[in-house]
């Protein structure tokens, strides 16, 4: 080819081999520049993650992230080159699981360990396969889990070990007790006027009462023993000595004493006192239940007993407890079975000796214990809140007999103090009177002083009765703290004069004059006088000659079934 053209194309093409140059260069210092970029931003990523992080070759540390460089102690530049194993002692990176977390002791540059997890991940950095190992700071775990268990054992009230620690405790010890044959108490304590404490002083004076009695008793206990908080103001004692000399019982006596002298808050002094349970292992049982149950029932007998003290499990406790679960069970079913009855006392006019109303009295005929006395089912009745059906029961009852009486006739019920604290009981009252029909004229309901005074608050229902149009006698007066002063605040139709006072008329002259007084007081404030327990006829001229209202008591009539009550007045009509 003649050179003229030659020169063109050699031309052409070393130009388009120099821009082809350019262009593989450009490309080149991009990649490059993209690369690292690709890596400040991944040292980027990494300096940003808490946990610290190792770029392994092997088991050499190539780099690591700022916050391995924090949990070491050491600059990247240090740990560069490294072997991991100066840094996480025993551990063989090789013997390391992918993905596999293991617990691991970081050593510090300051000699500390930390508690670690490590994570090993394999991954490609460029052309080279590299391993990464996450390393995760355990301490702000364990503190976390280490106080939660804290808390799971731990009353937050009081700082003293709660039922489930007093368990773990427990077990410990039965576990000990059955190989050495040692032997151990187990001390059941409740305060005896906490809740006036709480509900008058408020619930922050109760809790900081609490805290001041968890202080008291960690006072008197000694080293061997242990106190938890089992809730509200129950505490269990864990009395780990010898059962040699009676030291149970010591320490009982003790905690009484101690829990007798008063407590200081908030600039007043207070006064609450204790009372004591003991059970002894292994004689009253081996485990925690048993033994909290058995100390219980001595607790429920100290009270019992007049509170302020401490008792002793026995035997017959159990015996009692379980008579009185099988008692409330046959209740529960008698309610249903229909096996309680009303009898009905007559109420007669002091002058003419007519009735003019009848107190309603419950009775249980049990199918195999006859007759149960009402003093032996009406506590355990309030005790177990089985006395809102049954005195329902005996309300509706009473106002249907009633219908069947001539209407001059009213009739009496008791309530007692747990139906007296239902907010319910008005509108009941009046539902009961609709359904069966009865004027609320002819129902009388008593209330015992005992029931206002100690739940004073709760007489205001005494007023919406009142509304309702039913009479309100106060029963058993004379026996309170206060009857002047409810005869003067509350709207009582009638007194009934304790049979207390009417048992040693007329020969007792202090009686008499007890008697005499509450009738004329009861004239002048223009309400009925009832004298109960009448039994002579000696007792009843006293009374009538003294101008009382009426009469109740064997002397009149004992207490009758519906029919035979019906009977009675009758038979009375007739001899009229």
């Amino acid at each position: 080819m003649p050179p003229a053209t030659i020169a063109p194309i050699l031309a052409a093409v070393s130009l388009g081999l120099l821009i082809l140059a350019f262009v593989g260069l450009r490309l080149t210092l991009h990649a490059r520049a993209q690369q690292q970029q690709d890596q400040q931003r991944l040292r980027d990523l990494a300096n940003i993650a808490l946990e610290g992080l190792a770029v392994c070759d092997g088991e050499v540390i190539a780099t690591a992230n700022h916050s391995l460089e924090r949990l070491s102690g050491l600059a990247q530049a240090e740990l560069a080159g490294r072997p991991l194993s100066a840094l996480l002692p025993g551990l063989v990176l090789a013997d390391l699981p992918e993905q596999e977390e293991r617990d691991a002791q970081l050593t510090a540059t300051d000699g500390r360990t930390l508690p670690v997890r490590v994570l090993r991940k394999d991954v490609l950095l460029g052309r080279k396969r590299q391993t990464v190992v996450a390393i995760r700071d355990q301490r702000e775990r364990l503190h976390t889990e280490a106080r939660m268990r804290t808390l799971a054992f731990t009353d937050a009230l009081t700082g003293l070990p709660n039922r489930a620690r007093l368990g773990d405790v427990l077990a410990h010890h039965a576990a000990v007790l059955r190989e050495s044959g040692r032997g151990f108490a187990v001390l059941m304590l409740d305060l005896d006027r906490f809740k006036f404490v709480n509900d008058i002083l408020g619930h922050a004076m109760g809790d900081a009462l609490l805290r001041k009695v968890a202080e008291r008793l960690q006072s008197t206990l000694s080293e061997d023993d242990i106190v938890g908080r089992l809730g509200g103001d129950e505490f269990a004692i864990l009395a780990l000595g010898a059962q040699e000399g009676g030291r149970p019982q010591r320490l009982a006596a003790r905690i009484v004493e101690m829990m007798d002298r008063p407590f200081l808050l908030d600039g007043q002094l207070v006064n609450v006192g204790a009372s004591v349970g003991v059970a002894l292992a292994p004689q009253d049982g081996t485990d925690l239940e048993q033994l909290l149950r058995n100390a219980d029932l001595a607790l429920y007998q100290a009270k019992a007993e007049g509170k302020a003290r401490f008792r002793v499990f026995e035997p017959a406790l159990a015996e009692r407890l379980e008579a009185r679960r099988t008692l409330e069970t046959d209740m529960r079913r008698a309610l249903k079975a229909g096996e309680f009855e009303l009898h009905y006392q007559p109420l007669v006019d002091a002058r003419s000796g007519q009735v003019t109303a009848a107190e309603a009295l419950v009775r249980w005929r049990h199918p195999r214990r006859g007759l149960v006395s009402p003093a032996d089912f009406i506590p355990l009745a309030e005790e177990t809140g089985l006395i809102m059906p049954l005195g329902a029961w005996v309300l509706r009852t009473a106002c249907t007999d009633a219908t069947r009486w001539p209407n001059a006739i009213k009739v009496a019920v008791n309530l007692s103090a747990v139906q007296f604290r239902d907010d319910r009981l008005p509108e009941i009252v009046e539902d009961i009177l609709r359904e069966t029909g009865l004027p609320a004229h002819r129902l009388e309901l008593e209330i015992t002083e005992g029931v206002m005074f100690d739940d004073e608050e709760r007489t205001l229902m005494l007023s919406r009765l009142k509304a309702a149009g039913v009479g309100l006698a106060m029963d058993n007066f004379g026996t309170g703290y206060s009857s002047l002063s409810y005869l003067r605040r509350f709207p009582f139709d009638k007194i009934k004069i304790d049979r207390s006072f009417v048992c040693q008329l007329p020969s007792d002259a202090e009686s008499a004059a007890i008697v005499r007084a509450i009738i004329t007081m009861g004239s002048c404030l223009g309400m009925t006088t009832t004298v109960e327990g009448v039994e002579t006829a000696e007792q009843y001229t006293f009374v009538a000659s003294e101008k009382c209202s009426q009469v109740q008591g064997y002397h009149v009539s004992r207490p009758l079934p519906s029919k035979d009550f019906v009977a009675f007045l009758v038979g009375q009509k007739a001899a009229a």
